[in-house]
Order: C-alpha cells, then structure tokens, then sequence
C-alpha cells in the first residue's frame, strides 16, 4: 500500500471498532498517528469521545514504495524482478525507484517516536502501518532492520511497550481482537 491515501476499508473499520473501549480506562495524555486518512480514522474510531485531540504526524507515515506504490506483491515481482531480488538481499537499505528504504523510514520515524515518548506525561497511543511499527520494534530490540518482516504486524494489531524513563520492555506485540471483541495472541 504504501503511502496512497486510502480510506479504510469496511474491515479496517471493523477492526478498529474493535478497540474502541479498550482503552476507556487508560489515561492517555496524547494520541498520535500517521497524517494518512486509514490510521486518522483508526485513531478517531478508537480514541471514542476522548477529549484530547488525534494528533496526524506525517512523521509516522507508511514507507515511500515510489513507482512500487499500490501494487501488489506478486506483480512487483513480475514487472521488476531484479528490482525485486535486489530488495530481498538488501532489504533494510534498497529504495524502490522514488521510494525508500527501511534505513530511511528509520530516520523518519525513531526521531519522533523519541520525542513524543520523552516528552510524555503519562501514557501515548501511536497508530500506525506495519511498515513503521516493525521498524520501531526493531529499534527498540536492537535488531538489524534485515529483520524487519520476521516481526508480525497483521492489519489492525495492537502492540504494548513500556518505558519506565531508562528502558523498554515489548509487552505484546501482535495482539489482535476476535470478531467477538475478545482477545488473542498468536
């Protein structure tokens, strides 16, 4: 997907809804999220009738896939196949023509991410893509960002990290709700 700005789907939306007063019990002192339309929407649905304000950040913006934008998987392989194996040797530094790289979304995001959790007074929500919360999760457990995809981030996932003002701790990651509304973890 990229960054074309897309509205959520009717899934998406469900999954978001889906969350929706999970967190009626967390004091959130600020609500971020990437500045495209799918994570504002997320972020609205599940912030409910909060009083803080959803705050779009282009910072958390989804990878840049540059002419790779919008198209899937398999006909990226097909139409740039060594554009293709080139990105599967080299996946934290090669940029497809116009985008870039997971080193780029890494110095896009972290800076921000930083900020926003130094600056914290309480507990933050950031909704984002799978592209970026993988990267954060690599930052944060010190992994090469060649490992990015061996982290699952299914659509509409939840991930918990702590921070007690020294260091982090991932206290789940991955977590998705059933269509019941309960939960699990893979």
């Amino acid at each position: 997907m990229g960054q074309r700005n897309t509205p959520l789907t009717e899934e998406g939306l469900r999954q978001a809804h889906r969350w929706n007063g999970l967190f009626d019990e967390v004091d959130l002192s600020r609500i971020c999220c990437s500045d495209l339309d799918r994570c504002v929407r997320t972020a609205e649905i599940i912030a409910g009738t909060r009083k803080q304000p959803v705050e779009p950040m282009p910072a958390f913006r989804e990878i840049r896939l540059g002419d790779w934008e919008g198209l899937p998987v398999a006909e990226v392989a097909r139409r740039f196949p060594d554009a293709w194996l080139e990105r599967g040797t080299h996946l934290a530094t090669y940029r497809p023509p116009g985008g870039e790289s997971f080193e780029d979304l890494k110095e896009r995001v972290i800076p921000a991410f930083d900020r926003i959790v130094y600056e914290a007074e309480g507990d933050i929500m950031v909704v984002a893509h799978g592209g970026v919360n993988r990267v954060i999760l690599c930052h944060l457990l010190e992994a090469p960002l060649d490992n990015v995809f061996r982290l699952g981030q299914d659509y509409g996932c939840l991930n918990i990290i702590e921070f007690d003002g020294e260091s982090f701790q991932l206290s789940v990651v991955n977590m998705r709700p059933n269509v019941n509304g309960q939960f699990r973890i893979l």
